[in-house]
């Protein structure tokens, strides 16, 4: 797995060697960040089940100006650090050991706000769904964000109440979806 694009490409990261994280292939994050756009000016971007922080990296080597990545497992945490220290530019990253549900009240009692979110818990559907509901309630997303889920095919989500679908990849077994935060 890589970085493909911006100031950071080329640059090979690791990944753990485990199966409680699935990391997101090059070809999914390829068009991933082929339907967000190429480049970014700023932001915010929260990876909040960061397994290898692969997204969030790949968001700022895109222009994005900072990344918030989460994990509960030691080794990914580790292995996140390694990779973000592959950036050297550590300063442009927070890395957090800990629940996905105590990273969203920690951040909220900061009064972080996010312009971008990536969501791939290992029990996708009923966690991304509460995540994004949490995320609304504890005005954690800026205006016009969005939520990028990721999902195997039994696990499509469809509508979510407080977003808008804005469009849906299927990619072998895997469905992206891209969510905008409704005004």
């Amino acid at each position: 797995m890589r970085i493909i694009s911006g100031k950071f490409a080329k640059r090979n990261l690791f990944t753990l060697k485990s199966q409680k994280t699935r990391p997101t292939s090059d070809k999914v994050k390829e068009s991933l960040f082929n339907s967000l756009g190429q480049f970014f000016a700023g932001g915010q971007v929260l990876d909040l089940y960061g397994g290898s922080g692969a997204l969030a990296i790949e968001a700022v080597s895109r222009g994005y100006s900072h990344a918030t990545i989460v994990d509960i497992n030691y080794q990914a945490v580790a292995i996140i650090r390694k990779n973000v220290a592959l950036t050297g530019e550590e300063n442009r990253f927070d890395v957090y050991k800990m629940s996905s549900n105590l990273a969203l009240k920690q951040f909220s009692t900061k009064g972080q706000k996010f312009n971008l979110v990536f969501l791939d818990p290992p029990y996708a559907k009923q966690q991304i769904s509460t995540d994004m509901q949490k995320m609304i309630r504890l005005d954690l997303l800026a205006e016009q964000a969005i939520v990028v889920a990721e999902t195997d095919e039994e696990s499509n989500l469809g509508e979510v109440s407080g977003f808008s679908l804005e469009k849906q990849h299927h990619l072998g077994r895997t469905i992206v979806s891209f969510y905008r935060k409704e005004k």
